[in-house]
C-alpha cells in the first residue's frame, strides 16, 4: 500500500494519536485538513498521509497553538516532512499489536491472540490486517525459524495460527462463477508472501476463485496445477531483485506451454525490472484494477 491508501478507521486514528472522535470531525468540518477515503462500504478510512498530518497538528496544538494558527502553518508549506511521515509509519499501531499478538503465540496464549486479532479488526481495515499484521507476522516468524530463534514447534503452531485466521477471512467472500480461475505463486527463491497476499485479497473481494501455491514451488508443479484446474490467469510476486531472473525464465515458460494464459506479476523488484513491463500489474489497487480490466477486456 501506498502512503495515500486509506488503512485506518477513525477508532485507530483516536486509539494511535491519542485524539477524540468527535474533536477530528470538528476539526475536519471547520479547516477541512483531511480528506477521509471511502471504502467500498463507505465507511471512513485514513491513509498513513493523513496520520503525519494530523500528528504534526496536534504537536503543534500540545506546544500552545489552537488548532486554527497550527492549520495556517500547515497551509504556509510547514507540512509534514516525509521523515516524519516515516516517522508515522513506524509507530504504527498496528505493529504494536502485531508485536503483542506474536509474543502471545511464542507462549503458546491463543486466546490471547485471538483477543488481540479481534481488537485489530475493530480498529483497521481487512487489507490492513490481513497485509501488514498477520502476512508481516508469517514472513517474520519464518525468518526467526531460519535464524534459528524459535523452535520448529513455536514456529508451526505460529504458523499455523496465521494462515487458518487469513484462510478464513480469504474463503469468507463468494465466489463468482462466471470469472476466470486464478492461480498464484510466488517467483522462484521467493520467501516474502506479502505481495502475492495482498493480491490476492484483492481478487477473492472481486470474486474471483484463486489457487493459491505458496512459495518455492516447482515450476513443474505450477504448470500441472494451472493444466488440472483449467486456470485462465496467472499471477506471480517477486520482491527480492535476485531473484527476478529465474522469476522471468518461470514466465516465459508459461508463456510457451500456456499461451492463451493471461499473466501478471508484481512486486518490488518486478516495478523495477524493465523486461517485466509487458507482465507489470502495478503496486497498487487503482493499477491492479486498469490491468484487469484491461485483460478482462482483451
Amino acid at each position: 500500500m501506498t502512503s495515500k491508501e486509506g488503512k485506518y478507521n477513525i477508532k485507530a486514528i483516536s486509539t494511535m494519536l491519542g485524539i477524540q472522535a468527535g474533536t477530528l470531525r470538528a476539526w475536519e468540518r471547520r479547516y477541512r485538513i483531511v480528506k477521509p477515503i471511502r471504502n467500498a462500504a463507505g465507511h471512513r478510512l485514513y491513509s498513513d498521509e493523513h496520520v503525519a498530518i494530523l500528528r504534526w497538528l496536534i504537536d503543534k496544538v500540545n506546544k500552545g497553538f489552537t488548532i486554527g494558527q497550527a492549520v495556517g502553518l500547515l497551509e504556509k508549506d510547514h507540512a509534514p516532512s516525509m521523515h516524519s511521515r516515516q516517522e508515522a509509519r513506524h509507530e504504527d499501531y498496528a505493529v504494536r499489536l502485531g508485536d503483542e499478538m506474536l509474543r502471545a503465540l511464542l507462549s503458546f496464549r491463543e486466546r490471547e491472540a485471538h483477543y488481540l486479532l479481534n481488537q485489530a479488526f475493530s480498529m483497521f481495515s481487512i487489507d490492513k490486517v490481513m497485509v501488514d499484521i498477520l502476512g508481516a507476522l508469517l514472513v517474520k516468524v519464518g525468518e526467526m525459524r531460519n535464524s534459528g530463534e524459535i523452535s520448529l514447534a513455536g514456529e508451526q503452531f505460529v504458523s499455523t495460527f496465521l494462515r487458518t485466521k487469513m484462510g478464513a477471512i480469504l474463503h469468507s467472500f463468494p465466489i463468482d462463477g462466471f470469472l476466470p480461475r486464478v492461480v498464484t505463486v510466488c517467483g522462484p527463491d521467493e520467501t516474502d508472501e506479502c505481495g502475492l497476499m495482498s493480491y490476492k485479497l484483492f481478487l477473492r473481494q472481486k470474486g474471483f476463485e484463486v489457487i493459491c501455491l505458496g512459495k518455492k514451488i516447482p515450476v513443474g508443479d505450477v504448470e500441472q496445477v494451472i493444466r488440472e484446474v483449467e486456470a485462465r490467469m496467472f499471477f506471480t510476486s517477486c520482491m527480492n531483485e535476485s531473484n527476478v531472473g529465474h522469476t522471468m525464465e518461470m514466465i516465459k515458460r508459461l508463456n510457451e506451454v500456456y499461451p492463451q494464459l493471461i499473466i501478471g506479476a508484481g512486486g518490488e523488484a518486478i516495478e523495477q525490472h524493465r523486461p517485466a513491463e509487458k507482465y507489470r500489474v502495478g503496486s497498487t489497487r487503482p493499477d491492479w484494477e486498469s490491468w484487469l480490466q484491461k485483460q478482462l477486456r482483451g
